[in-house]
């Protein structure tokens, strides 16, 4: 089994996107084995196609460059790249995030380009189990989690490979417990 550790980040604006629809411009991953060992890292830009533009708002959040993205292949190329990353269509696998929005966005960008996309419903909320986990009234930030758990944040806010590695922790931390 491959539990795929991933974070994702998307075009932004302040107050929320109104009328513009986002898209994933960062894949940040790691891919653990069975005995919870870090397999490989996985990290991409991906180039929008709806609103090319980052806005300054995203920019200063995620810390991510325009020129990054410019230079980024599209949706299609990158998740083609990391399905093959991944491994899959070739072994047994869990998605797992912190929360709901990193599915429903590999899904929702999947439809705006036209693939196909049950692989990406393989999912495991860690933010949910967490919360259950622990026995808490609500759930938490990846940051608040990190906090109780004792464990610093290692990287840059808002930026996928960092959330992802952060969320690693934790899911090392509780290995065993989730409910895979």
């Amino acid at each position: 089994m491959n539990y795929i550790i991933y974070d994702l980040e998307a075009t932004c604006w302040e107050g929320g996107p109104e009328e513009k629809e986002m898209e994933i411009i960062e894949i940040g991953a790691f891919r653990l084995n069975d005995f919870g060992e870090v397999r490989g890292k996985f990290n991409r830009f991906v180039r929008p196609i709806l609103n090319p533009t980052l806005s300054d708002f995203c920019m200063g959040l995620t810390s991510i460059k325009q020129v990054e993205v410019n230079r980024a292949d599209t949706y299609p190329s990158v998740i083609e790249e990391f399905k093959t990353w991944a491994h899959v269509d070739q072994e047994e696998y869990a998605l797992c995030s912190w929360g709901s929005f990193d599915r429903k966005m590999l899904i929702k960008d999947c439809q705006l380009h036209d693939l196909e996309h049950r692989w990406a419903k393989q999912h495991i909320n860690l933010k949910e189990q967490y919360m259950k986990i622990n026995r808490l009234h609500r759930s938490m930030g990846l940051k608040a989690a990190l906090k109780r758990e004792g464990l610093e944040f290692v990287g840059t806010p808002h930026r996928g490979i960092s959330d992802a590695e952060n969320t690693v922790g934790i899911f090392l931390k509780y290995f065993g417990v989730w409910k895979l």
